[in-house]
């Protein structure tokens, strides 16, 4: 793993702030810079109805209900850390009348779920903000909640493959950094150090903003 990643902006307790801070107004960046990949992440990760899904990090709830209203006979869990970004989604499930549904506030890092529990686990915009060293027992946890043959579909901020997507590495090392605090990584190499297989990868772009949806599934 010779890629070279940038130093995380900001601590746990840093990140529960700062998106508290933003939810109110976080969906404005999430429809202009990454709706193309978060919708590619629902493509690429083909929900079946009647699935066992969680989704980690979910946000203001863009994809979750999209989730939800693709598995109506399936149940759907969805952890964050910001009680700020779960009141957002509540209400954004609440215009949809599914109950299908449960929402965790708690640290992504130490899933309270059994193991084997899952056949979907879906995660945007989460590695991009997290220190290196949290990445392997992440991607382990992550793991370990999904079943045999379970899939994974991870969307995060990537490296650029042209000179315009070289704006966001400015913009997060800009003091105080903008956005969320997101930068660039190339997830392969972690997620075939923790064994998943079968890998998907897709590069998208928006705004100049750039993302990778890929998908693994647990061998």
């Amino acid at each position: 793993m010779n890629q070279e990643i940038l130093a995380a902006r900001y601590t746990h307790q840093e990140i529960i702030r700062k998106y508290n801070l933003i939810a109110s107004f976080y969906d404005i960046f999430g429809v202009l810079a990454e709706r193309k990949a978060r919708q590619r992440a629902l493509e690429v990760a083909s929900i079946r109805n009647g699935e066992r899904v969680l989704e980690v990090a979910f946000g203001t709830g863009l994809n979750f209900v999209q989730v939800l209203k693709r598995n109506p006979r399936g149940w759907v869990d969805g952890i964050d850390v910001s009680n700020k970004m779960l009141e957002k989604t509540k209400k954004r499930i609440s215009k949809i009348g599914q109950d299908n549904y449960a929402l965790h506030l708690g640290d992504c890092r130490r899933l309270p779920f059994a193991d084997g529990t899952y056949d979907l686990l879906m995660n945007q915009y989460l590695l991009d903000i997290l220190p290196v060293e949290d990445y392997l027992p992440l991607l382990i946890e992550f793991k370990r909640v999904l079943k045999p043959g379970g899939r994974m579909v991870l969307v995060h901020m990537t490296k650029g493959e042209k000179w315009v997507n070289q704006i966001y590495v400015k913009v997060y090392k800009m003091k105080p950094p903008l956005l969320a605090g997101c930068r660039g990584l190339m997830a392969r190499p972690f997620l075939e150090e923790v064994g998943f297989k079968d890998f998907h990868r897709e590069f998208v772009t928006q705004l100049g903003f750039p993302s990778e949806v890929i998908k693994g599934v647990k061998r």
